[in-house]
């Protein structure tokens, strides 16, 4: 089987979806021609029913293709025994970890299973591969620790650890970020991505964490109902208006100029805003939460003027002028005089 030496992973003419009885299929995708190079780390973005899990199920060799198949190093997964696959690619799952009283290092040694004869016993190779793992996601110090007295955050990353000391070419992960708290969150992603660049592994996850995927991904393979999967640097798919068409909403907007999604709400009067930078922005947020159309150009009515090296807001309402010392007390302001 001809592979490019740098792809870890190829889909060829693959379609993922269901058979129901003998002869009836559902087919949610067809023809899915995917690549994910060596140190790289790609996040499958999509709405809920857009296809991600079976997707990433059928990479995975959990589900059948219903055509097509997936390679790993040039090797088809679709004929391969458990452990082949094993061998081939790791899963880190979503769900959290719940396994009494093991060790830290109980459960990343679980990852060498693969190469272990039935009996299971750990040889130099492979404890020293532990370490390396454990190392990696800076755990080793955890070692003898018991699972459950982790938090949250080191629990994924001694999964993460048990992946990596799996030594396989391709990780996957299902939503890694799960259940975890903003920090956590930022510093999972900030990890995966070292992780792919220091150890030359592909790394794909599947996630809802738009914002952070735009800022760590190298590639967003993106994914909407009956539709091709988009594919591109986060970059492109956001200037292409590929991240506005797919989670296009009445109940928000995609904001191309900050990666961020907005909320829309019923706008109730027009205000000027005179002045920019940090402060503008987060004025015009709070200002738009509260109902009103913010703009840049000239409203006799109302206008708000910021004095950055005050840090006070001047608010005009009809020529008459008010002086507030905080974002609370000027939306407060604005209630008197509009409700």
């Amino acid at each position: 089987m001809k592979t490019e030496k740098n792809n870890i992973l190829e889909t060829k003419d693959l379609s993922i979806g269901y058979k129901q009885g003998k002869k009836k299929e559902l087919c949610l995708l067809s023809d899915i021609n995917l690549t994910i190079h060596r140190g790289e780390m790609v996040c499958l973005l999509g709405p809920n029913g857009a296809g991600k899990s079976t997707l990433m199920r059928t990479i995975a060799g959990i589900q059948t293709p219903l055509a097509g198949y997936t390679l790993v190093e040039g090797t088809p997964i679709k004929d391969r025994n458990f452990k082949e696959i094993a061998q081939l690619l790791s899963i880190v799952l979503t769900e959290r970890i719940d396994v009494g009283n093991l060790t830290v290092y109980h459960i990343v040694s679980l990852g060498r299973h693969p190469y272990t004869s039935w009996m299971g016993k750990l040889s130099q190779q492979d404890n020293d591969k532990i370490k390396w793992a454990l190392e990696q996601v800076g755990l080793l110090h955890y070692a003898n620790h018991f699972v459950n007295q982790l938090s949250d955050g080191e629990r994924q990353r001694v999964l993460i650890a048990k992946a990596l000391a799996q030594d396989t070419p391709l990780i996957m992960l299902d939503e890694p970020t799960a259940h975890l708290d903003l920090p956590n969150r930022v510093e999972i992603m900030r990890l995966l991505h070292r992780l792919a660049r220091e150890t030359n592994k592909a790394i794909l996850l599947s996630t809802h964490e738009l914002d952070l995927a735009l800022q760590a991904a190298d590639l967003i393979w993106l994914m909407a109902l009956n539709q091709p999967i988009k594919v591109g640097a986060p970059e492109d798919l956001v200037l292409n208006g590929s991240m506005e068409e797919t989670f296009h909403n009445k109940s928000f907007n995609f904001d191309r100029k900050t990666g961020n999604f907005i909320m829309n709400y019923q706008k109730k009067q027009n205000i000027q805003l005179i002045g920019n930078d940090v402060m503008g922005f987060w004025t015009q947020r709070a200002l738009s939460r509260e109902g009103y159309s913010v703009t840049c150009e000239e409203v006799k009515t109302c206008k708000v003027i910021l004095k950055e090296e005050k840090m006070n807001w001047e608010l005009v309402i009809n020529g008459h002028t008010s002086t507030c010392n905080s974002i609370k007390a000027l939306l407060s302001l604005l209630r008197k005089n509009y409700e």
